[in-house]
Formats: structure tokens, sequence, C-alpha cells
């Protein structure tokens, strides 16, 4: 899917759950900043990377999206195109997460028209961070 329009991103951004694939815990790493900035923003961020047991901004990270008890408003993706086929199954398992969103350098059309095709909103090739700062002029 292109960008939505304003508007419709706008009401993305009153969301408030953004669970995390690939979640970094190394500062110097995109997957951790643009999390990080979210989370600074007062979004309820909850990482997923499971090569960790270390807690990312304080909340637990786990190793999956299937193991989140709470409600996931968005999904941002930081992993490689050759995985968001798997990823894309797991989050559909899920009755909530309708927006997801794959960061800058990941899109994967199979995986998006399967999503769509169940009503979910995806986002592919763009940056959740810049997008944030541009309709909320931060």
């Amino acid at each position: 899917m292109d960008l939505p329009n304003d508007a419709t991103l706008r009401n993305i951004f009153n969301l408030e759950t953004i669970a995390v694939i690939g979640c970094s815990t190394n500062p110097s790493k995109a997957a951790h900043n643009i999390p990080l900035y979210m989370h600074k923003q007062g979004y309820n961020v909850v990482p997923i990377n499971p090569n960790t047991t270390e807690n990312i901004f304080g909340q637990t990270t786990y190793d999956s999206i299937a193991e989140i008890p709470e409600k996931i408003d968005i999904v941002n993706i930081f992993r490689p195109p050759s995985e968001i086929p798997s990823l894309m199954e797991e989050i559909l398992h899920r009755n909530d997460s309708n927006i997801i969103w794959m960061q800058s350098g990941i899109s994967h059309m199979e995986a998006t028209k399967l999503a769509e095709s169940q009503g979910r909103v995806v986002i592919q090739d763009e940056c959740l961070m810049v997008e944030h700062r541009r309709i909320t002029n931060h």
C-alpha cells in the first residue's frame, strides 16, 4: 500500500500500543532509536526480540507477537523482507494489530496483499518516526 493520506495517518498516530518486531537493544541501530522515539512520544512500545532476555525501554521483551497478552494497535517491523511472510502469518492470527508498518527498505507484496485481504492496513518501506514527526510537527 502507498502511504495513507494525512487524515488516516493522524488516526493511526492516535492509537496507543506499538509492537516492534526486531526491536534492538543496540542504541546505534534504527531498530532501537525509532521505537525509543515513539516511546518518548508516549506510546506503549512492546519490544519483540527472541535474541535477548533484556528489557528494552523498561518493557518486557517478548520472543514473538503471539506471546503478547495486551491489545496491539500497530505492528512495526524491523526484519528482512525474507522473514515477512512468516511474520505476517503470526500477526494475522491475532484479532488486533490492524495496522502493519514495515520500516524503510522493507516490503513484501504477497504478504501485504494477504494482510489487506483480511482488512489490515499495511504500510511498506516507510519510516514510522519520519511520518510521525511530519504529521505531529515534532
